[in-house]
Formats: structure tokens, sequence, C-alpha cells
């Protein structure tokens, strides 16, 4: 699984093109670094952009927990998966996603992609920076998650 670091401050060309900073394309797998799933966000109002590698782990994941003849579970692999595109970087290293998916999470020129564990989230510049929390906020959840296994880290 690739391990994303960092934030690159992005253009949208009107196409609905955006260029992978070359430090992403170097945090992946030699054998991954071209083709890549996109789909909406869970949880905020975002994309996900996953290598086809760290796709296929989400996929395991899902298939472990999921009985397709059960009526909820049916109906939550539809809507996961609607809407999701398989990108592909051209040869000037720019991946194009749907315009739709673009104005689902309210893209104008510019985007934030941002580095996470087994993905890239993409953000409309002016959302990013709305779920940030406080120093204080962050050490609390810090706290919540991480602290009662201390022997671990």
């Amino acid at each position: 699984m690739a391990t994303f670091i960092g934030e690159n401050y992005c253009k949208v060309d009107v196409k609905g093109r955006i260029i992978l900073p070359m430090a992403f394309k170097k945090q992946m797998p030699s054998d991954a670094r071209d083709h890549f799933v996109v789909r909406k966000d869970i949880f905020d109002n975002c994309l996900v952009l996953y290598s086809l590698d760290d796709w296929n782990r989400q996929l395991e994941k899902i298939r472990k927990k999921i009985n397709p003849y059960n009526r909820v579970h049916n109906n939550f692999l539809r809507n996961y998966f609607k809407g999701m595109a398989e990108l592909e970087l051209d040869s000037n290293n720019r991946f194009l996603v749907p315009k739709r998916l673009l104005d689902l999470i309210g893209v104008g020129k510019d985007v934030v992609l941002a580095g996470q564990e087994g993905k890239i989230e993409i953000w409309a510049a002016e959302n990013y920076h709305k779920t940030d929390v406080s120093g204080e906020e962050l050490a609390n959840l810090a706290e919540d998650i991480l602290g009662g296994n201390s022997n671990e880290l």
C-alpha cells in the first residue's frame, strides 16, 4: 500500500485534466503508476483517487464483509460504486477526471491533492481547509484513537 505524503495545489485544465505531482508518482510502486480509480468520498465533499493496487485492496475488504444476496448490502454496493471511474495517466502525467465528479464536489479551476494512506484526496481548493481541526482537537483525537495502546507504538 502506498503512503502518499504531502499536499499539492494544482490547476484543472479546461478539459478536466489534473497533473499528478511527481512526488506522488514516485511514492507508488513502479508497476502501479499509470492506472487509477476515482470515486466520491463517503464522508467528505472530496474525491478519492486510488492506484489500481490500492483499489483492489479496498475491494478485498469489501468482499470480506458483503453478502450480495442481502438487500442492505446490495444497496450499499450499488451506491458505493455509483459514479466511480477508472483513470489513466497520459504522456504528460495528467489524468482526466469526469466533469460530473468535479461538479459533484464543486471544483472550479483549483484543487488540492492531499496525500493519505493508500489514497489521494482531491478537494476543491476553497473547501480543503474547512475540515481543519485545531492543534488541541488533533491532540485529543490522537489520544482518543491511539492513546489506549501505548505498548504498540
